[in-house]
């Protein structure tokens, strides 16, 4: 008798614990809006949006490195702008990681936002609010869909190096990986499938597909002939290649097409069509553009929410790659 009530006290101490966290995670969500900066700083979006398109008009590759800082930001501590955070003497940050380093890019356009604004309204409008505008600018920018970014995050003083190793997920991750590294986060399966298609843009490195086309069997053999011509086998090198080989620089939904056809460049992408429970999910968003574009915005805002600090949490910071 003593150990069922114990058992049911146990019960209901994890049951108050799980909506306590719910009820923190509402109430830091309720303090974030669209419209945050409408008084305090009217033309942040603007000139955020400004200065996306330009960096896309100059290099349509800016629009993925932007896309992708916003998620490896998010996924590491939550969406605090630790990931832009430099290294120091006695501080250790998440960009010598093994997920971001040598191939994070786009942090000089996030510095070039973060002076402007900083002129326009100082010590206002934080970093990790920047990335998040950004993200969405950038999608826009090269044809994707737009959503309403809620704003008022506030920046980490810290960062998390080993997080970084071990939350993001890895190019080499099994479809099992996948789906237990986003709902760590809180996203379902299909925010995870909705999100992977941000792949239809960017480009990667050799080293993270070698092992894809020279090992794996479920790929097409043209395809992977293609790719060996500009990656070797053993060493060092090799080119980029766009992930997207169809439409590399247009945000669409060619990406699960080419997983239906094999033609996924990282191990981590053709799990999604590897006869599992997210093959489904593929066809879907392969035949219908729509149902790609608003699921994907949907995942994003989800997404957005994971982690942020807010009201007197963390600080705005003054220069993106240090804190004040």
């Amino acid at each position: 008798m003593a150990a069922a009530y114990s058992s049911h006290r146990s019960v209901h101490s994890v049951l108050s614990l799980f909506l306590a966290l719910a009820a923190l995670v509402a109430f830091a969500r309720a303090q974030l809006s669209p419209t945050f900066y409408a008084s305090s700083c009217p033309a942040a979006v603007l000139t955020i949006r400004t200065a996306v398109r330009a960096a896309v008009a100059l290099d349509a590759r800016s629009g993925g490195s932007l896309l992708r800082l916003h998620f490896h930001d998010c996924f590491v501590q939550g969406c605090d702008a630790s990931v832009l955070l430099d290294d120091t003497a006695n501080f250790t940050g998440e960009k010598g990681a093994g997920p971001n380093a040598g191939s994070l890019r786009g942090f000089g356009v996030i510095d070039a936002i973060k002076v402007l604004l900083e002129v326009l309204c100082p010590r206002t409008v934080s970093c990790a609010d920047i990335l998040a505008v950004a993200a969405r600018e950038s999608v826009v920018a090269l044809g994707g869909p737009s959503w309403k970014v809620q704003l008022g995050r506030r920046d980490s003083t810290t960062a998390s190096l080993s997080t970084a190793n071990t939350d993001l997920p890895s190019p080499a991750s099994s479809l099992s990986t996948l789906l237990a590294a986003f709902a760590r986060k809180g996203l379902s399966s299909t925010d995870m499938v909705a999100l992977s298609g941000a792949h239809t843009v960017g480009q990667t490195q050799c080293q993270n597909f070698r092992a894809k086309i020279y090992n794996e069997t479920n790929i097409d053999g043209p395809f992977a002939a293609s790719r060996r011509a500009s990656c070797p086998a053993t060493g060092g090198g090799g080119a980029l290649a766009p992930l997207d080989a169809s439409t590399p620089n247009a945000f669409d939904n060619a990406y699960y097409g080419d997983l239906i056809a094999q033609r996924g460049l990282l191990h981590s992408d053709q799990q999604l069509f590897s006869g599992s429970s997210t093959d489904g999910l593929v066809r879907s968003y392969a035949a219908s553009p729509a149902q790609f574009r608003s699921d994907f915005a949907a995942a994003m805002v989800r997404m957005g929410d994971i982690g942020v600090l807010t009201g007197s949490s963390g600080q705005v910071r003054r220069n993106c790659r240090r804190v004040n």
